[in-house]
């Protein structure tokens, strides 16, 4: 079971059409998260910043959904 497609972040971004697919929103969320983890702690593998991520997901009643990017930005530093 693949964890990381359950992870999901708010946000808005422009469309044509208005709307977004859930799926393609998650994608884009983890993407945009994994790049600012990766930015704040270069010396952090991709595993191992999945593997934070998956902790603070635990953490948080196995949802990330509704926490604002900050929060799970902090959340996930501090694990790491």
């Amino acid at each position: 079971e693949n964890t990381l497609q359950k992870i999901s972040i708010p946000f808005s971004t422009p469309s044509n059409d208005g709307f977004i697919s859930p799926k393609k929103q998650n994608l884009s969320s983890f993407a945009k998260l994994m790049k600012k983890l990766q930015e704040i702690h270069p010396e952090a593998s991709r595993v191992k910043i999945v593997d934070a991520l998956v902790e603070m997901r635990k953490s948080n009643n196995c949802a990330l959904s509704g926490l604002p990017l900050s929060s799970i930005v902090e959340g996930t530093s501090v694990i790491l």
